[in-house]
């Protein structure tokens, strides 16, 4: 039988050191695994959190593990392994000085075979490095990069004779069921390392036994009367286990749990999951938290899903790598359909082929067996910086190729970058596709969303298309009563979300739509919005702890469980004399009423408005059906400037009628009018230099697109500038307007 002993405790962890050996000789900090080294640097904004090579240290005394036995008996007896669920980004270790292995790659399990090594007292070290490099991805995203021993480490001792350990992180065992009619054929895979003749498979009552042909054993059985794993209404699991018998002894044995279910993409109607439409919509995640960076124990797993769960979600978009398998275990147990993906983002690295091919298959091969995921993202945005290669062409061919040669039942998908031209060869590569946009948050406005969409699905009406990425950024202690692009206020965020929403209900051809994001994460490059070191995205905070309005929008769509929600409970303080009270629901009608008294009721679709007059202090109740929720707000004199960011607003308000003289330039003229002039261009140079030193060096990276400067050339510099208002001040706008108002147009 196979034993695993958890190593978390008795780690010391060096910041610096020149060698395995100097590790030693230096002194550590007594730490205890999973452990990052940026929980705290990497969310506090600047862009400077300690990337490089940490090491951590460990003492092995054989009998620890050995269960009575000496080493010799141990050895001749069984095979010792060491096992890293996750290590960032890039990790050596060393036995006893000797290194043993290098993996590259930050978000999935590799082994090293400890076995002949191993002396009855042994060290352990690892060095793991999140340094930038021009091989190993990720090195330029929108999140921070953690280093760290950050998942479990364990110890695994297996008889000699066991299932595989050695291939790519895998398990060893492989299910690949094949639904026809009311039955399932499920074939029963298992690679085996060492000497032994059979395998013997088990479903339920059903066994067969397998010969071990050149490492490799496989039976087909047949499941009548299939229970079918059916997405959040029955997500019905099916165990298989795999025993290893020699001699009449016990052997190895290992269990595995996986899913009988169809799936279907159709470029018309959507997904379809066991013959029946199933529109996915739902949500993507990073599995980062406040405070303790991507170092997660298990409650804060399941309560990250319990609150995905409870919007009605029935999707998750795992980005932008690897999750843990215990997320992935949950998300079979609930239901949750999951795409999932490599770190291939933002840059391509002509030297890191390898390193996409590798982390690719350890994804397939780690996670073939979970039912809940139906597609490989092979990159996300990756033609933002660079654009398209013949280079990068290539890196994307051979991913698709290596994702249906280890699995021909899923397909492949990208998640191509808003500016990627929809003719572009790319698009072509993978077997469905999705688009993320920001139209109505970064630039442009709303309706472009539903125009894109219309404009591609028409012209390619064979093509799967997808809603991968869409958001916009609010911090909780923002408020207006006229909220706009910009601003970051919780009200623009509903804004957006309501425009978005119905777009994508009439539009049931999208096979996934994914809200960007479920929670707000860190990318430590970010400057913005009140938050530093924070992307603000989120329906939820980084913490957990608040959900913000537009969260309640998507409950009213896509929950069944009985709700009303009022809007703007921070939102207190109020200068105008009728105020605008908005309530989320999905219940057919609310009444809303006013301290105590009622004023109104409506029936409606989801989302309930309601002009209130307010003169001093009032208490706001919504009552829809048994639902009830209730909020405080008061009348001021004056607009709180508590709930005001940046130089949001109309900037126009700040000039006086003479600073926009006719003939001249101004923050009124587009940006492809003010850089077509030689002086202006020049100015907006430097204006837009500083704009995008503030937004982290993703910003950096993609900002000589050429399909991002044609779009933007539309804006007026005026829209711009509210958008980045956290970054030009007041004074140097009304700067910049003086310096263009100089300069005569031609």
């Amino acid at each position: 039988m196979r034993n695993t002993i958890l190593l978390d405790n008795g780690w010391q962890f060096v910041k610096t050191a020149a060698s395995a050996s100097a590790a030693w000789e230096t002194t550590g900090e007594a730490v205890t695994l999973p452990h990052t080294w940026n929980a705290l640097d990497g969310q506090d904004g600047g862009n400077d959190y300690y990337r490089g090579l940490c090491w951590y240290r460990r003492k092995l005394d054989i009998t620890e593990v050995a269960d009575g036995q000496s080493l010799a008996e141990l050895k001749k007896e069984k095979e010792i392994w060491l096992e890293f669920c996750g290590a960032a980004m890039t990790a050596e270790f060393y036995l006893n000085g000797e290194k043993r292995i290098t993996h590259e790659g930050g978000y999935s399990t590799f082994r090293v075979n400890l076995t002949e090594y191993l002396q009855e007292e042994n060290q352990l070290t690892v060095s793991v490095d999140n340094s930038e490099n021009d091989r190993v991805y990720p090195q330029k995203a929108d999140f921070t990069f953690y280093g760290g021993l950050y998942r479990e480490v364990n110890l695994l001792i297996v008889p000699k004779a066991h299932f595989a350990l050695g291939y790519a992180g895998g398990s060893g065992i492989k299910a690949t069921p094949e639904v026809v009619g009311k039955d399932a054929k499920v074939t029963a895979e298992a690679w085996v390392e060492g000497v032994a003749e059979t395998v013997t498979f088990v479903i339920g009552d059903l066994v067969q036994e397998a010969q071990i042909i050149d490492g490799h054993a496989e039976a087909v059985f047949t499941i009548e009367n299939v229970h079918l794993w059916d997405g959040i209404d029955d997500p019905y699991l099916y165990t298989i286990k795999a025993e290893i018998c020699q001699n009449d002894e016990d052997g190895d044995s290992i269990t595995t749990k996986f899913g009988c279910r169809t799936i279907k993409f159709d470029p018309q109607e959507g997904f379809f999951l066991n013959g029946r439409s199933y529109p996915l919509r739902g949500v993507s995640r990073h599995q980062d938290r406040l405070g303790t960076g991507n170092v997660l124990t298990k409650e804060m797993q399941v309560e990250d899903l319990e609150i995905i769960r409870e919007i009605g979600a029935n999707t998750i978009r795992l980005a932008h790598y690897q999750h843990s398998q215990y997320f992935y275990d949950l998300c079979d147990a609930y239901g949750m359909i999951l795409w999932t993906e490599i770190p291939y983002i933002t840059q391509h690295m002509p030297n890191g082929r390898e390193n996409t091919l590798s982390q690719m298959r350890e994804l397939v091969v780690q996670n073939y067996n979970h039912p809940s995921i139906v597609c490989w993202g092979l990159s996300n945005e990756i033609s933002a910086s660079g654009g398209v290669t013949d280079d990068l062409m290539e890196n994307h061919r051979l991913l698709n190729d290596l994702c249906h040669s280890l699995d021909a039942t899923r397909p492949t998908t990208m998640a191509h970058v808003f500016m990627l031209e929809t003719d572009s060869p790319l698009l072509e590569i993978p077997d469905i596709a999705s688009y993320n946009l920001y139209f109505g948050w970064y630039l442009g406005e709303l309706e472009q969303n539903n125009s894109f969409f219309d404009e591609y699905h028409a012209t390619y009406p064979k093509r799967c298309i997808g809603f991968s990425e869409y958001g916009a950024d609010a911090n909780p202690a923002f408020h207006s009563s006229d909220p706009e692009r910009g601003d970051y206020t919780e009200d623009y965020q509903c804004i957006y979300h309501e425009h978005i929403i119905r777009m994508i209900e009439e539009r049931p051809y999208l096979w996934a739509t994914h809200v960007w994001n479920m929670f707000d994460f860190a990318a430590d490059g970010r400057d913005e919005g009140g938050k530093n070191g924070q992307n603000q995205k989120g329906l939820v905070t980084m913490d957990r702890r608040l959900k913000k309005d537009a969260f309640y929008l998507y409950k009213a769509y896509w929950s069944e469980e009985s709700f009303v929600h009022l809007c703007g409970s921070r939102y207190v303080d109020r200068a105008e004399g009728v105020t605008e009270v908005k309530v989320y629901s999905n219940q057919p009608e609310v009444t809303l009423y006013v301290d105590g008294e009622p004023i109104e009721t409506q029936k409606g679709n989801r989302v309930f408005c309601f002009a209130v007059p307010i003169s001093g202090n009032h208490t706001v109740q919504a009552l829809a059906g048994q639902c009830t929720d209730a909020m405080s707000i008061r009348k001021v004199e004056k607009p709180n400037q508590d709930y005001r960011f940046g130089t949001a607003g109309d900037l126009v308000n700040w000039f006086d009628k003479d600073d926009f003289k006719e003939g001249y330039f101004s923050i009124k003229d587009t940006l492809a009018t003010l850089q077509s002039h030689p002086q202006a261009g020049a100015i907006m140079g430097a204006m837009m230099a500083q704009t995008s030193a503030g937004r982290g060096d993703v910003a950096e990276s993609v900002k000589d697109n050429p399909n991002l400067i044609k779009m933007m050339g539309a804006m007026t510099l005026e829209s711009m500038l509210k958008q980045v208002g956290d970054v030009v001040s007041q004074e140097q706008v009304m700067a910049l307007n003086a310096a263009l108002q100089q300069i005569p147009k031609l």
